[in-house]
């Protein structure tokens, strides 16, 4: 099952369509455009710190409860989101490269791409933090949150039309991380 998949039945989507003001169709559609660059970066953490960096990681930024904030009835703590952007990003500049890109393939303008984003990264965030601490999560490596990662990365680039959509189209060196790209592109845009 995709992650987008587990976020509607959970009602995550619906939550954050009720906090934007948008329709649900709206959240799974800006959902499909951003979730390739968020597991991007959470796989590119995982790599660059190991997955016992990337738990810690999460631990530090709430772990579970980050999903459970975005779940809740009541509004969502952003600001804990926009945390967790700049720990996979790195910067303010590739998150709003990250949602002009997304903007282009989900019909949501860019502006209520970043205000979804950051919702959208505690939730997977939270997510692998609950899979990471499960009672029969299996060790990492061939599962565990090194196989949770993976399988999000990979559900996230094929959940999308023709190949991989926005993650294959953003993915320039074919290398199957999209985020190394728009960190290039970002950094272009700044001179």
């Amino acid at each position: 099952m995709q992650l987008q998949d587990l976020l509607a039945q959970m009602g995550g989507l619906q939550q954050m369509a009720r906090e934007l003001g948008v329709n649900e169709q709206q959240v799974k559609s800006g959902a499909a455009a951003l979730l390739p660059a968020i597991t991007g970066g959470f796989k590119r953490r995982a790599q660059s710190s190991g997955i016992d960096g990337l738990t810690g990681m999460l631990g530090k930024l709430g772990g579970g409860g980050l999903l459970d904030n975005v779940l809740s009835s009541k509004p969502t703590d952003v600001s804990r989101g926009n945390d967790v952007l700049g720990q996979i990003f790195g910067s303010k500049d590739v998150s709003r490269t990250v949602a002009a890109n997304a903007a282009t393939s989900s019909g949501l303008d860019a502006a209520t791409l970043q205000k979804l984003l950051p919702m959208l990264a505690m939730a997977v965030g939270g997510f692998m933090a609950k899979q990471s601490t499960a009672p029969s999560a299996p060790a990492a490596g061939g599962g565990g949150l090194g196989g949770l990662v993976a399988g999000l990365v990979g559900g996230a680039n094929k959940a999308a039309p023709g190949g991989g959509g926005l993650a294959s189209m953003l993915d320039m060196d074919g290398n199957g991380n999209p985020l190394d790209d728009i960190m290039r592109l970002a950094g272009k845009a700044l001179r």
